[in-house]
């Protein structure tokens, strides 16, 4: 396809795109296969999401790869999770670097084991001037846990009442000087917000899909685009067709 024709296949497209990755478990249960080879495979798919995102032009990425009431997972499936975030960084950083994509982490390092942590900074220090694609990751994360985060840190630096506004909450999250999502995808058919920017996501297009995440390939990612880009985002104003 040529860069004439992706211009005119999306003529409305997303500036940022967060995911919710769901499904892995039933993937790997339905090849009966261990819970912990449906993450691998949801890993490597995500490289496959991220070079798509590059070649369709979306500027932003945010994706949900562990929160924080997934702690209460069997211990051994936790391990896992951080062993797997732990070869993804050292497999993939220096290809995603080339890429020009920058690496955001939101969510809290705390709870972390301490030489992942500091993997995680380094990474992001890294990449932290690369403008191509910005990737978030959102591990160890929960959007009520980030609100209460962002009103301790306000009420912390003194701010008075009537300085206590959307914008500046907003600049208090962990995705402070990040566009706030235009389009959510969730895969596996679920149909919640499993607590995930829950604050940024108010006026977001949210596009489920029964699809399993490892599943979820760059031809499903393009019909979410064109889905998001059919839909008139009022932010509640009366519709154009209304008035």
């Amino acid at each position: 396809m040529s860069p004439e024709q992706k211009a005119e296949e999306f003529k409305k497209k997303p500036t940022h795109i967060a995911v919710i990755m769901d499904g892995n478990g039933r993937w790997a249960a339905k090849r009966g296969l261990p819970r912990l080879a449906g993450h691998q495979a949801g890993t490597e798919n995500l490289r496959r999401i991220i070079t798509a995102c590059v070649e369709f032009g979306i500027p932003y990425l945010t994706i949900y790869a562990f929160s924080t009431e997934n702690w209460r997972r069997p211990q051994d499936e936790v391990q896992g999770l951080m062993h797997i975030l732990e070869t993804v960084l050292e497999r993939e950083l220096a290809e995603l670097h080339k890429q020009g994509v920058q690496l955001r982490h939101i969510g809290h390092l705390e709870g972390l084991p301490g030489n992942l942590q500091e993997k995680v900074r380094k990474a992001v220090e890294l990449t932290r001037d690369n403008t191509r694609l910005t990737l978030c990751v959102a591990f160890n994360y929960g959007g009520r846990d980030e609100i209460v985060c962002a009103l301790r840190q306000m009420a912390a630096e003194g701010l008075k009442p009537e300085e206590i506004t959307e914008e500046s909450i907003s600049a208090h999250l962990f995705t402070a000087g990040i566009p706030d999502p235009d389009l959510i995808i969730r895969t596996s058919g679920e149909l919640r917000t499993s607590n995930f920017l829950i604050w940024q996501a108010a006026y977001a297009e949210y596009y489920p899909t029964p699809l399993f995440w490892p599943d979820f390939d760059k031809e499903a990612l393009r019909e979410a685009i064109l889905a998001y880009g059919k839909r008139e985002r009022r932010f509640g104003r009366v519709s154009a067709q209304e008035s």
